[in-house]
Formats: structure tokens, C-alpha cells, sequence
């Protein structure tokens, strides 16, 4: 779905590799209004900028979260948006769905954090992840295995469900037997293997994200029929240094007002 990017927020393409995959996606920067000559500086002296790099979840790609990506642009981060390989059936990105996992997806974004630290005038002292879904689990791995590196965390209805429910063989649109795993447990809107679900029954997720040390945010709603918000709520065990807000009502990926809440808490907890 094409979107009209907002005023004042430049974005440009960009792609880098994994594994001799293309990943592609865009990177979001508010436009630079005063020339060197206005404001007698020059571009190089410009201080470094804080980066903060968006997953989304299952079935999607970039343009499902480019109202976050723009909020976040607006308040002074340099945000890279991309598609995971094999991530969605309207995945810009190189790799085939059906290889696709949770740990491919952990590589892909592994691979845009190395990208994104070879940028110019990055701050790479000042990064922080943001994750959708599957794309929270996702991040959540990653946040963990980096900690020293990733200053806040920002989990919206993260999936720490997918192992539980790949070791029930009930996953989302998939029903399975979880001790026979056909090779295709999903043939549309996507196609998907049987090393997503294989993958996903050997996480034990809360022990793997504990390892994260630094600010995170969870944001749920209490109506979210695709992830239980125990799962959230469980992970306030885990993380010592969280912020946890949950939204009355709202179901799996929010809009309206519940996105307009849920994107003023975000932009409240990374604020610089």
C-alpha cells in the first residue's frame, strides 16, 4: 500500500545483503531545512544522529509502519524501515517465504544494524530497535544477543507466543501435527516450510531475551486475538528496566485512536 510521506521527512531507498540475500528498505530523516551557508556549519560538523531501525511482523513489509517510521523521523532519529526476506507476500526483498524463519529473520535484521552503523554521521552508541509481532520477537533476540549495543527497546504486541504455538502445530494460519511436520504447513497467502515451525519449537524466548539489560517498552492490546497479552504480561518478569502500557480494547496491529495512543507512548519513551 503506497503512502504519502509526511512533509518535512526526506526518505530514500537503500538495500545491503545477508547470505547473498538483497534486503531491502527506506530510510527516514527529517529534511534538512537551513543550508551550511544559513547557519555557517558545515554538514560535517553536524552532531551525530541517533538511529533507530523498524521490523514488522508476519505477513507484512515496510509500508505497514511508515506512520512510526515518520513520528520517530519527526523527533530527530534517522529510522531504516525493510522487508525481511521471505517475510510477506508483497516483500520488496530477495529470499523465497518458505525459507523463512524466525532466525532468518534475525540475521536480516543483524545485517541492517551492520548496514546502518556504516552510515554517515550515525551516533552507533545511540541505537534502538523497534518490532511488530513476530518483528518484536525478532527484535527482542536481537536486543538481547546486542545489549551492550542497543540503547532502548520498543516491543508493540510482540509474538513470544510462536513457540508455544509451533509446539502446539497451531500457528497463526497453520494447523500442523507438531511431532510430523509436513514440508508446507501454509500455501497461501504465502508459502511456508517446515523449518519455520521446527525452528520456532527449539526457542525457549524468555530465557533468550532476558539478556537484554537496557530500556524497553511493551505496548499490547487487552482484546489482541492472535497474541494472548499473557505473553507480554509474563515478560514483565523479565525485563527490569520496562515501561508496559496496555491498550483497552485494542486487537493485533493498531489504528484509529489506538494507534494515534499507541505511537504518543512510543515517541514519549524514546523522545532525546
Amino acid at each position: 500500500m503506497e503512502h504519502n510521506i509526511a512533509p518535512n521527512i526526506d526518505k530514500t531507498p537503500f538495500s545491503c545483503t545477508r547470505d547473498g540475500l538483497t534486503i531491502r528498505g527506506h530510510i527516514y530523516r527529517a529534511a534538512q531545512t537551513e543550508t551550511a551557508a544559513e547557519t555557517g556549519k558545515c554538514v560535517e560538523s553536524r552532531e551525530k544522529e541517533p538511529i533507530i531501525i523498524l521490523s514488522h511482523g508476519f505477513l507484512g513489509n515496510d509500508t505497514h509502519i511508515v506512520t512510526y517510521a515518520e513520528a520517530l523521523a519527526k523527533i530527530g532519529y534517522v529510522v531504516l524501515t525493510f522487508d525481511f526476506n521471505g517475510g510477506g507476500p508483497e516483500s520488496t526483498s530477495s529470499g523465497k517465504s518458505v525459507d523463512m524463519t524466525v532466525l532468518t529473520e534475525k540475521a536480516d535484521l543483524l545485517a541492517v544494524i551492520k548496514y546502518a552503523e556504516s552510515l554517515e554521521n550515525i551516533d552507533t552508541n545511540n541505537m534502538s530497535l523497534v518490532g511488530f509481532s513476530q518483528g518484536g520477537l525478532v527484535s527482542a533476540l536481537v536486543a538481547a544477543e546486542l545489549t551492550n549495543r542497543i540503547k532502548n527497546l520498543v516491543l508493540f504486541y510482540p509474538a513470544l507466543c510462536i513457540p508455544d504455538d509451533a509446539r502446539s502445530g497451531k500457528m497463526m494460519l497453520m494447523d500442523f501435527d507438531p511431532q510430523n511436520i509436513p514440508p508446507v504447513i501454509c500455501q497461501a497467502p504465502m508459502i511456508i516450510g517446515r523449518n519455520y515451525a521446527l525452528t520456532a519449537q527449539k526457542l525457549d524466548p524468555y530465557k533468550e531475551i532476558s539478556g537484554f539489560s537496557g530500556k524497553t517498552l511493551i505496548i499490547h492490546g487487552t482484546s489482541d486475538k492472535a497474541v494472548n497479552i499473557e505473553y507480554s504480561r509474563k515478560a514483565k518478569s523479565v525485563y527490569k528496566n520496562l515501561v508496559y502500557k496496555e491498550i483497552e480494547g485494542a486487537d493485533h496491529g493498531f489504528s484509529g485512536e489506538d494507534e494515534a495512543e499507541a505511537i504518543r507512548t512510543m515517541i514519549d519513551f524514546c523522545k532525546l
